[in-house]
This record gives C-alpha cells, sequence and structure tokens, in this order.
C-alpha cells in the first residue's frame, strides 16, 4: 500500500482530522495532530487492511529555540504486509508533552523514555517516566540545540572544553 493510499483511507475513517504530509522528510511523513495521534495509531495497527504492528523506533527532534516547536518521529512497519509508514508530530518547544503509545507498541516504552530523558518530552500517561541514559540528578537536555553542558557532575569534570586538549 503507497502512502498515499494509507492517507487516504485515513481520511475516510477519521474524516474531521486534517492530515497533512511532510514530503520533504525521507520516506514522506503523515503529519498527524497530536490530540489524535493514539486514536490514530491504534487504528492503523488494528485495521486489518494497514496492521503496524511494530514500532520500529520513535525519535524526538528539537527544531530549536526559534521555531518555537519540536517533532516526535513514529516509524511504524507492517510485518505481514511489508510496508512502512512514518508518522510527525509537532509539539510546543516551551511545554513539550505527548501522549504516550505504549499500550499499543510495548517498544515505545523505551523509546518515549529516551525522548523525555535527552529532549524533556514529557509523555502522558507513560507507565514509568523516567530517565533512562542518564543519571536521575541530571540536569538539563542534552539534545536540545540550547542545551548547556555542566562542567562538572557530582565534582566529576564533564565538559572538557577544547576535546583535542586532555590535558586538562
Amino acid at each position: 500500500m503507497t502512502f498515499q493510499e494509507i492517507k487516504e483511507i485515513l481520511q475516510q475513517a477519521f474524516p474531521a482530522i486534517p492530515f497533512g504530509e511532510d514530503r520533504e522528510a525521507t520516506p514522506a511523513a503523515l503529519v498527524v495532530d497530536p490530540a489524535m495521534l493514539v486514536e490514530v495509531c491504534q487504528w492503523l495497527k488494528t485495521n486489518e487492511n494497514t496492521y503496524f504492528d511494530m514500532l520500529s523506533c520513535l525519535s524526538g527532534i528539537d527544531n530549536g529555540p526559534d521555531s518555537g516547536t519540536m517533532d516526535v518521529i513514529y516509524n511504524l512497519y507492517s510485518v505481514p504486509y511489508d510496508n512502512s509508514l512514518m508518522i510527525k508530530v509537532s509539539i510546543d518547544r516551551q511545554n513539550p508533552s505527548i501522549h504516550s503509545v505504549a499500550h499499543i507498541w510495548k517498544t515505545a516504552n523505551w523509546h518515549e523514555r529516551e525522548a523525555f530523558d535527552l529532549l524533556g518530552i514529557y509523555v502522558e500517561g507513560h507507565p514509568d517516566l523516567r530517565r533512562i541514559l542518564l543519571p536521575d540528578d541530571w540536569q538539563g537536555f542534552p539534545l536540545r540545540k540550547d542545551y548547556t553542558e555542566q562542567e562538572k557532575y557530582h565534582g566529576i569534570t564533564v565538559a572538557l572544553g577544547n576535546q583535542n586538549d586532555l590535558s586538562k
């Protein structure tokens, strides 16, 4: 099934929702309103014509302080149909929050925690939202474009400044 065919059957299933497209993304991304994300994902997984039974990856992207937005990208895959779909959701950068899809795809559990840990994206309804890569008391979110690295963490030098000068 092509991207356009998937978009058309979604528009038939959800006539009140305007689905967008990001044709600059590779592959093309279906742009979904964050308020409808869970319902659309549930439908994509359970519909016999799409059956996207696997969440391959969930990625958070900081579009920068001037943009005012962050994106969350969901890469879906249907094993029986050998088909892929990318979903893109844009959220407010000042209050980045998205609903969890971990109850739909178990793999979302760790991916959502990573987006929280590294970008500060709060995932509503997540069963165990806490840092996954960094210590619990780490300050800030390292994948944000305006992140300032700590110089020290519990007395240990973190920021080396010039990475070529290891004598410090």
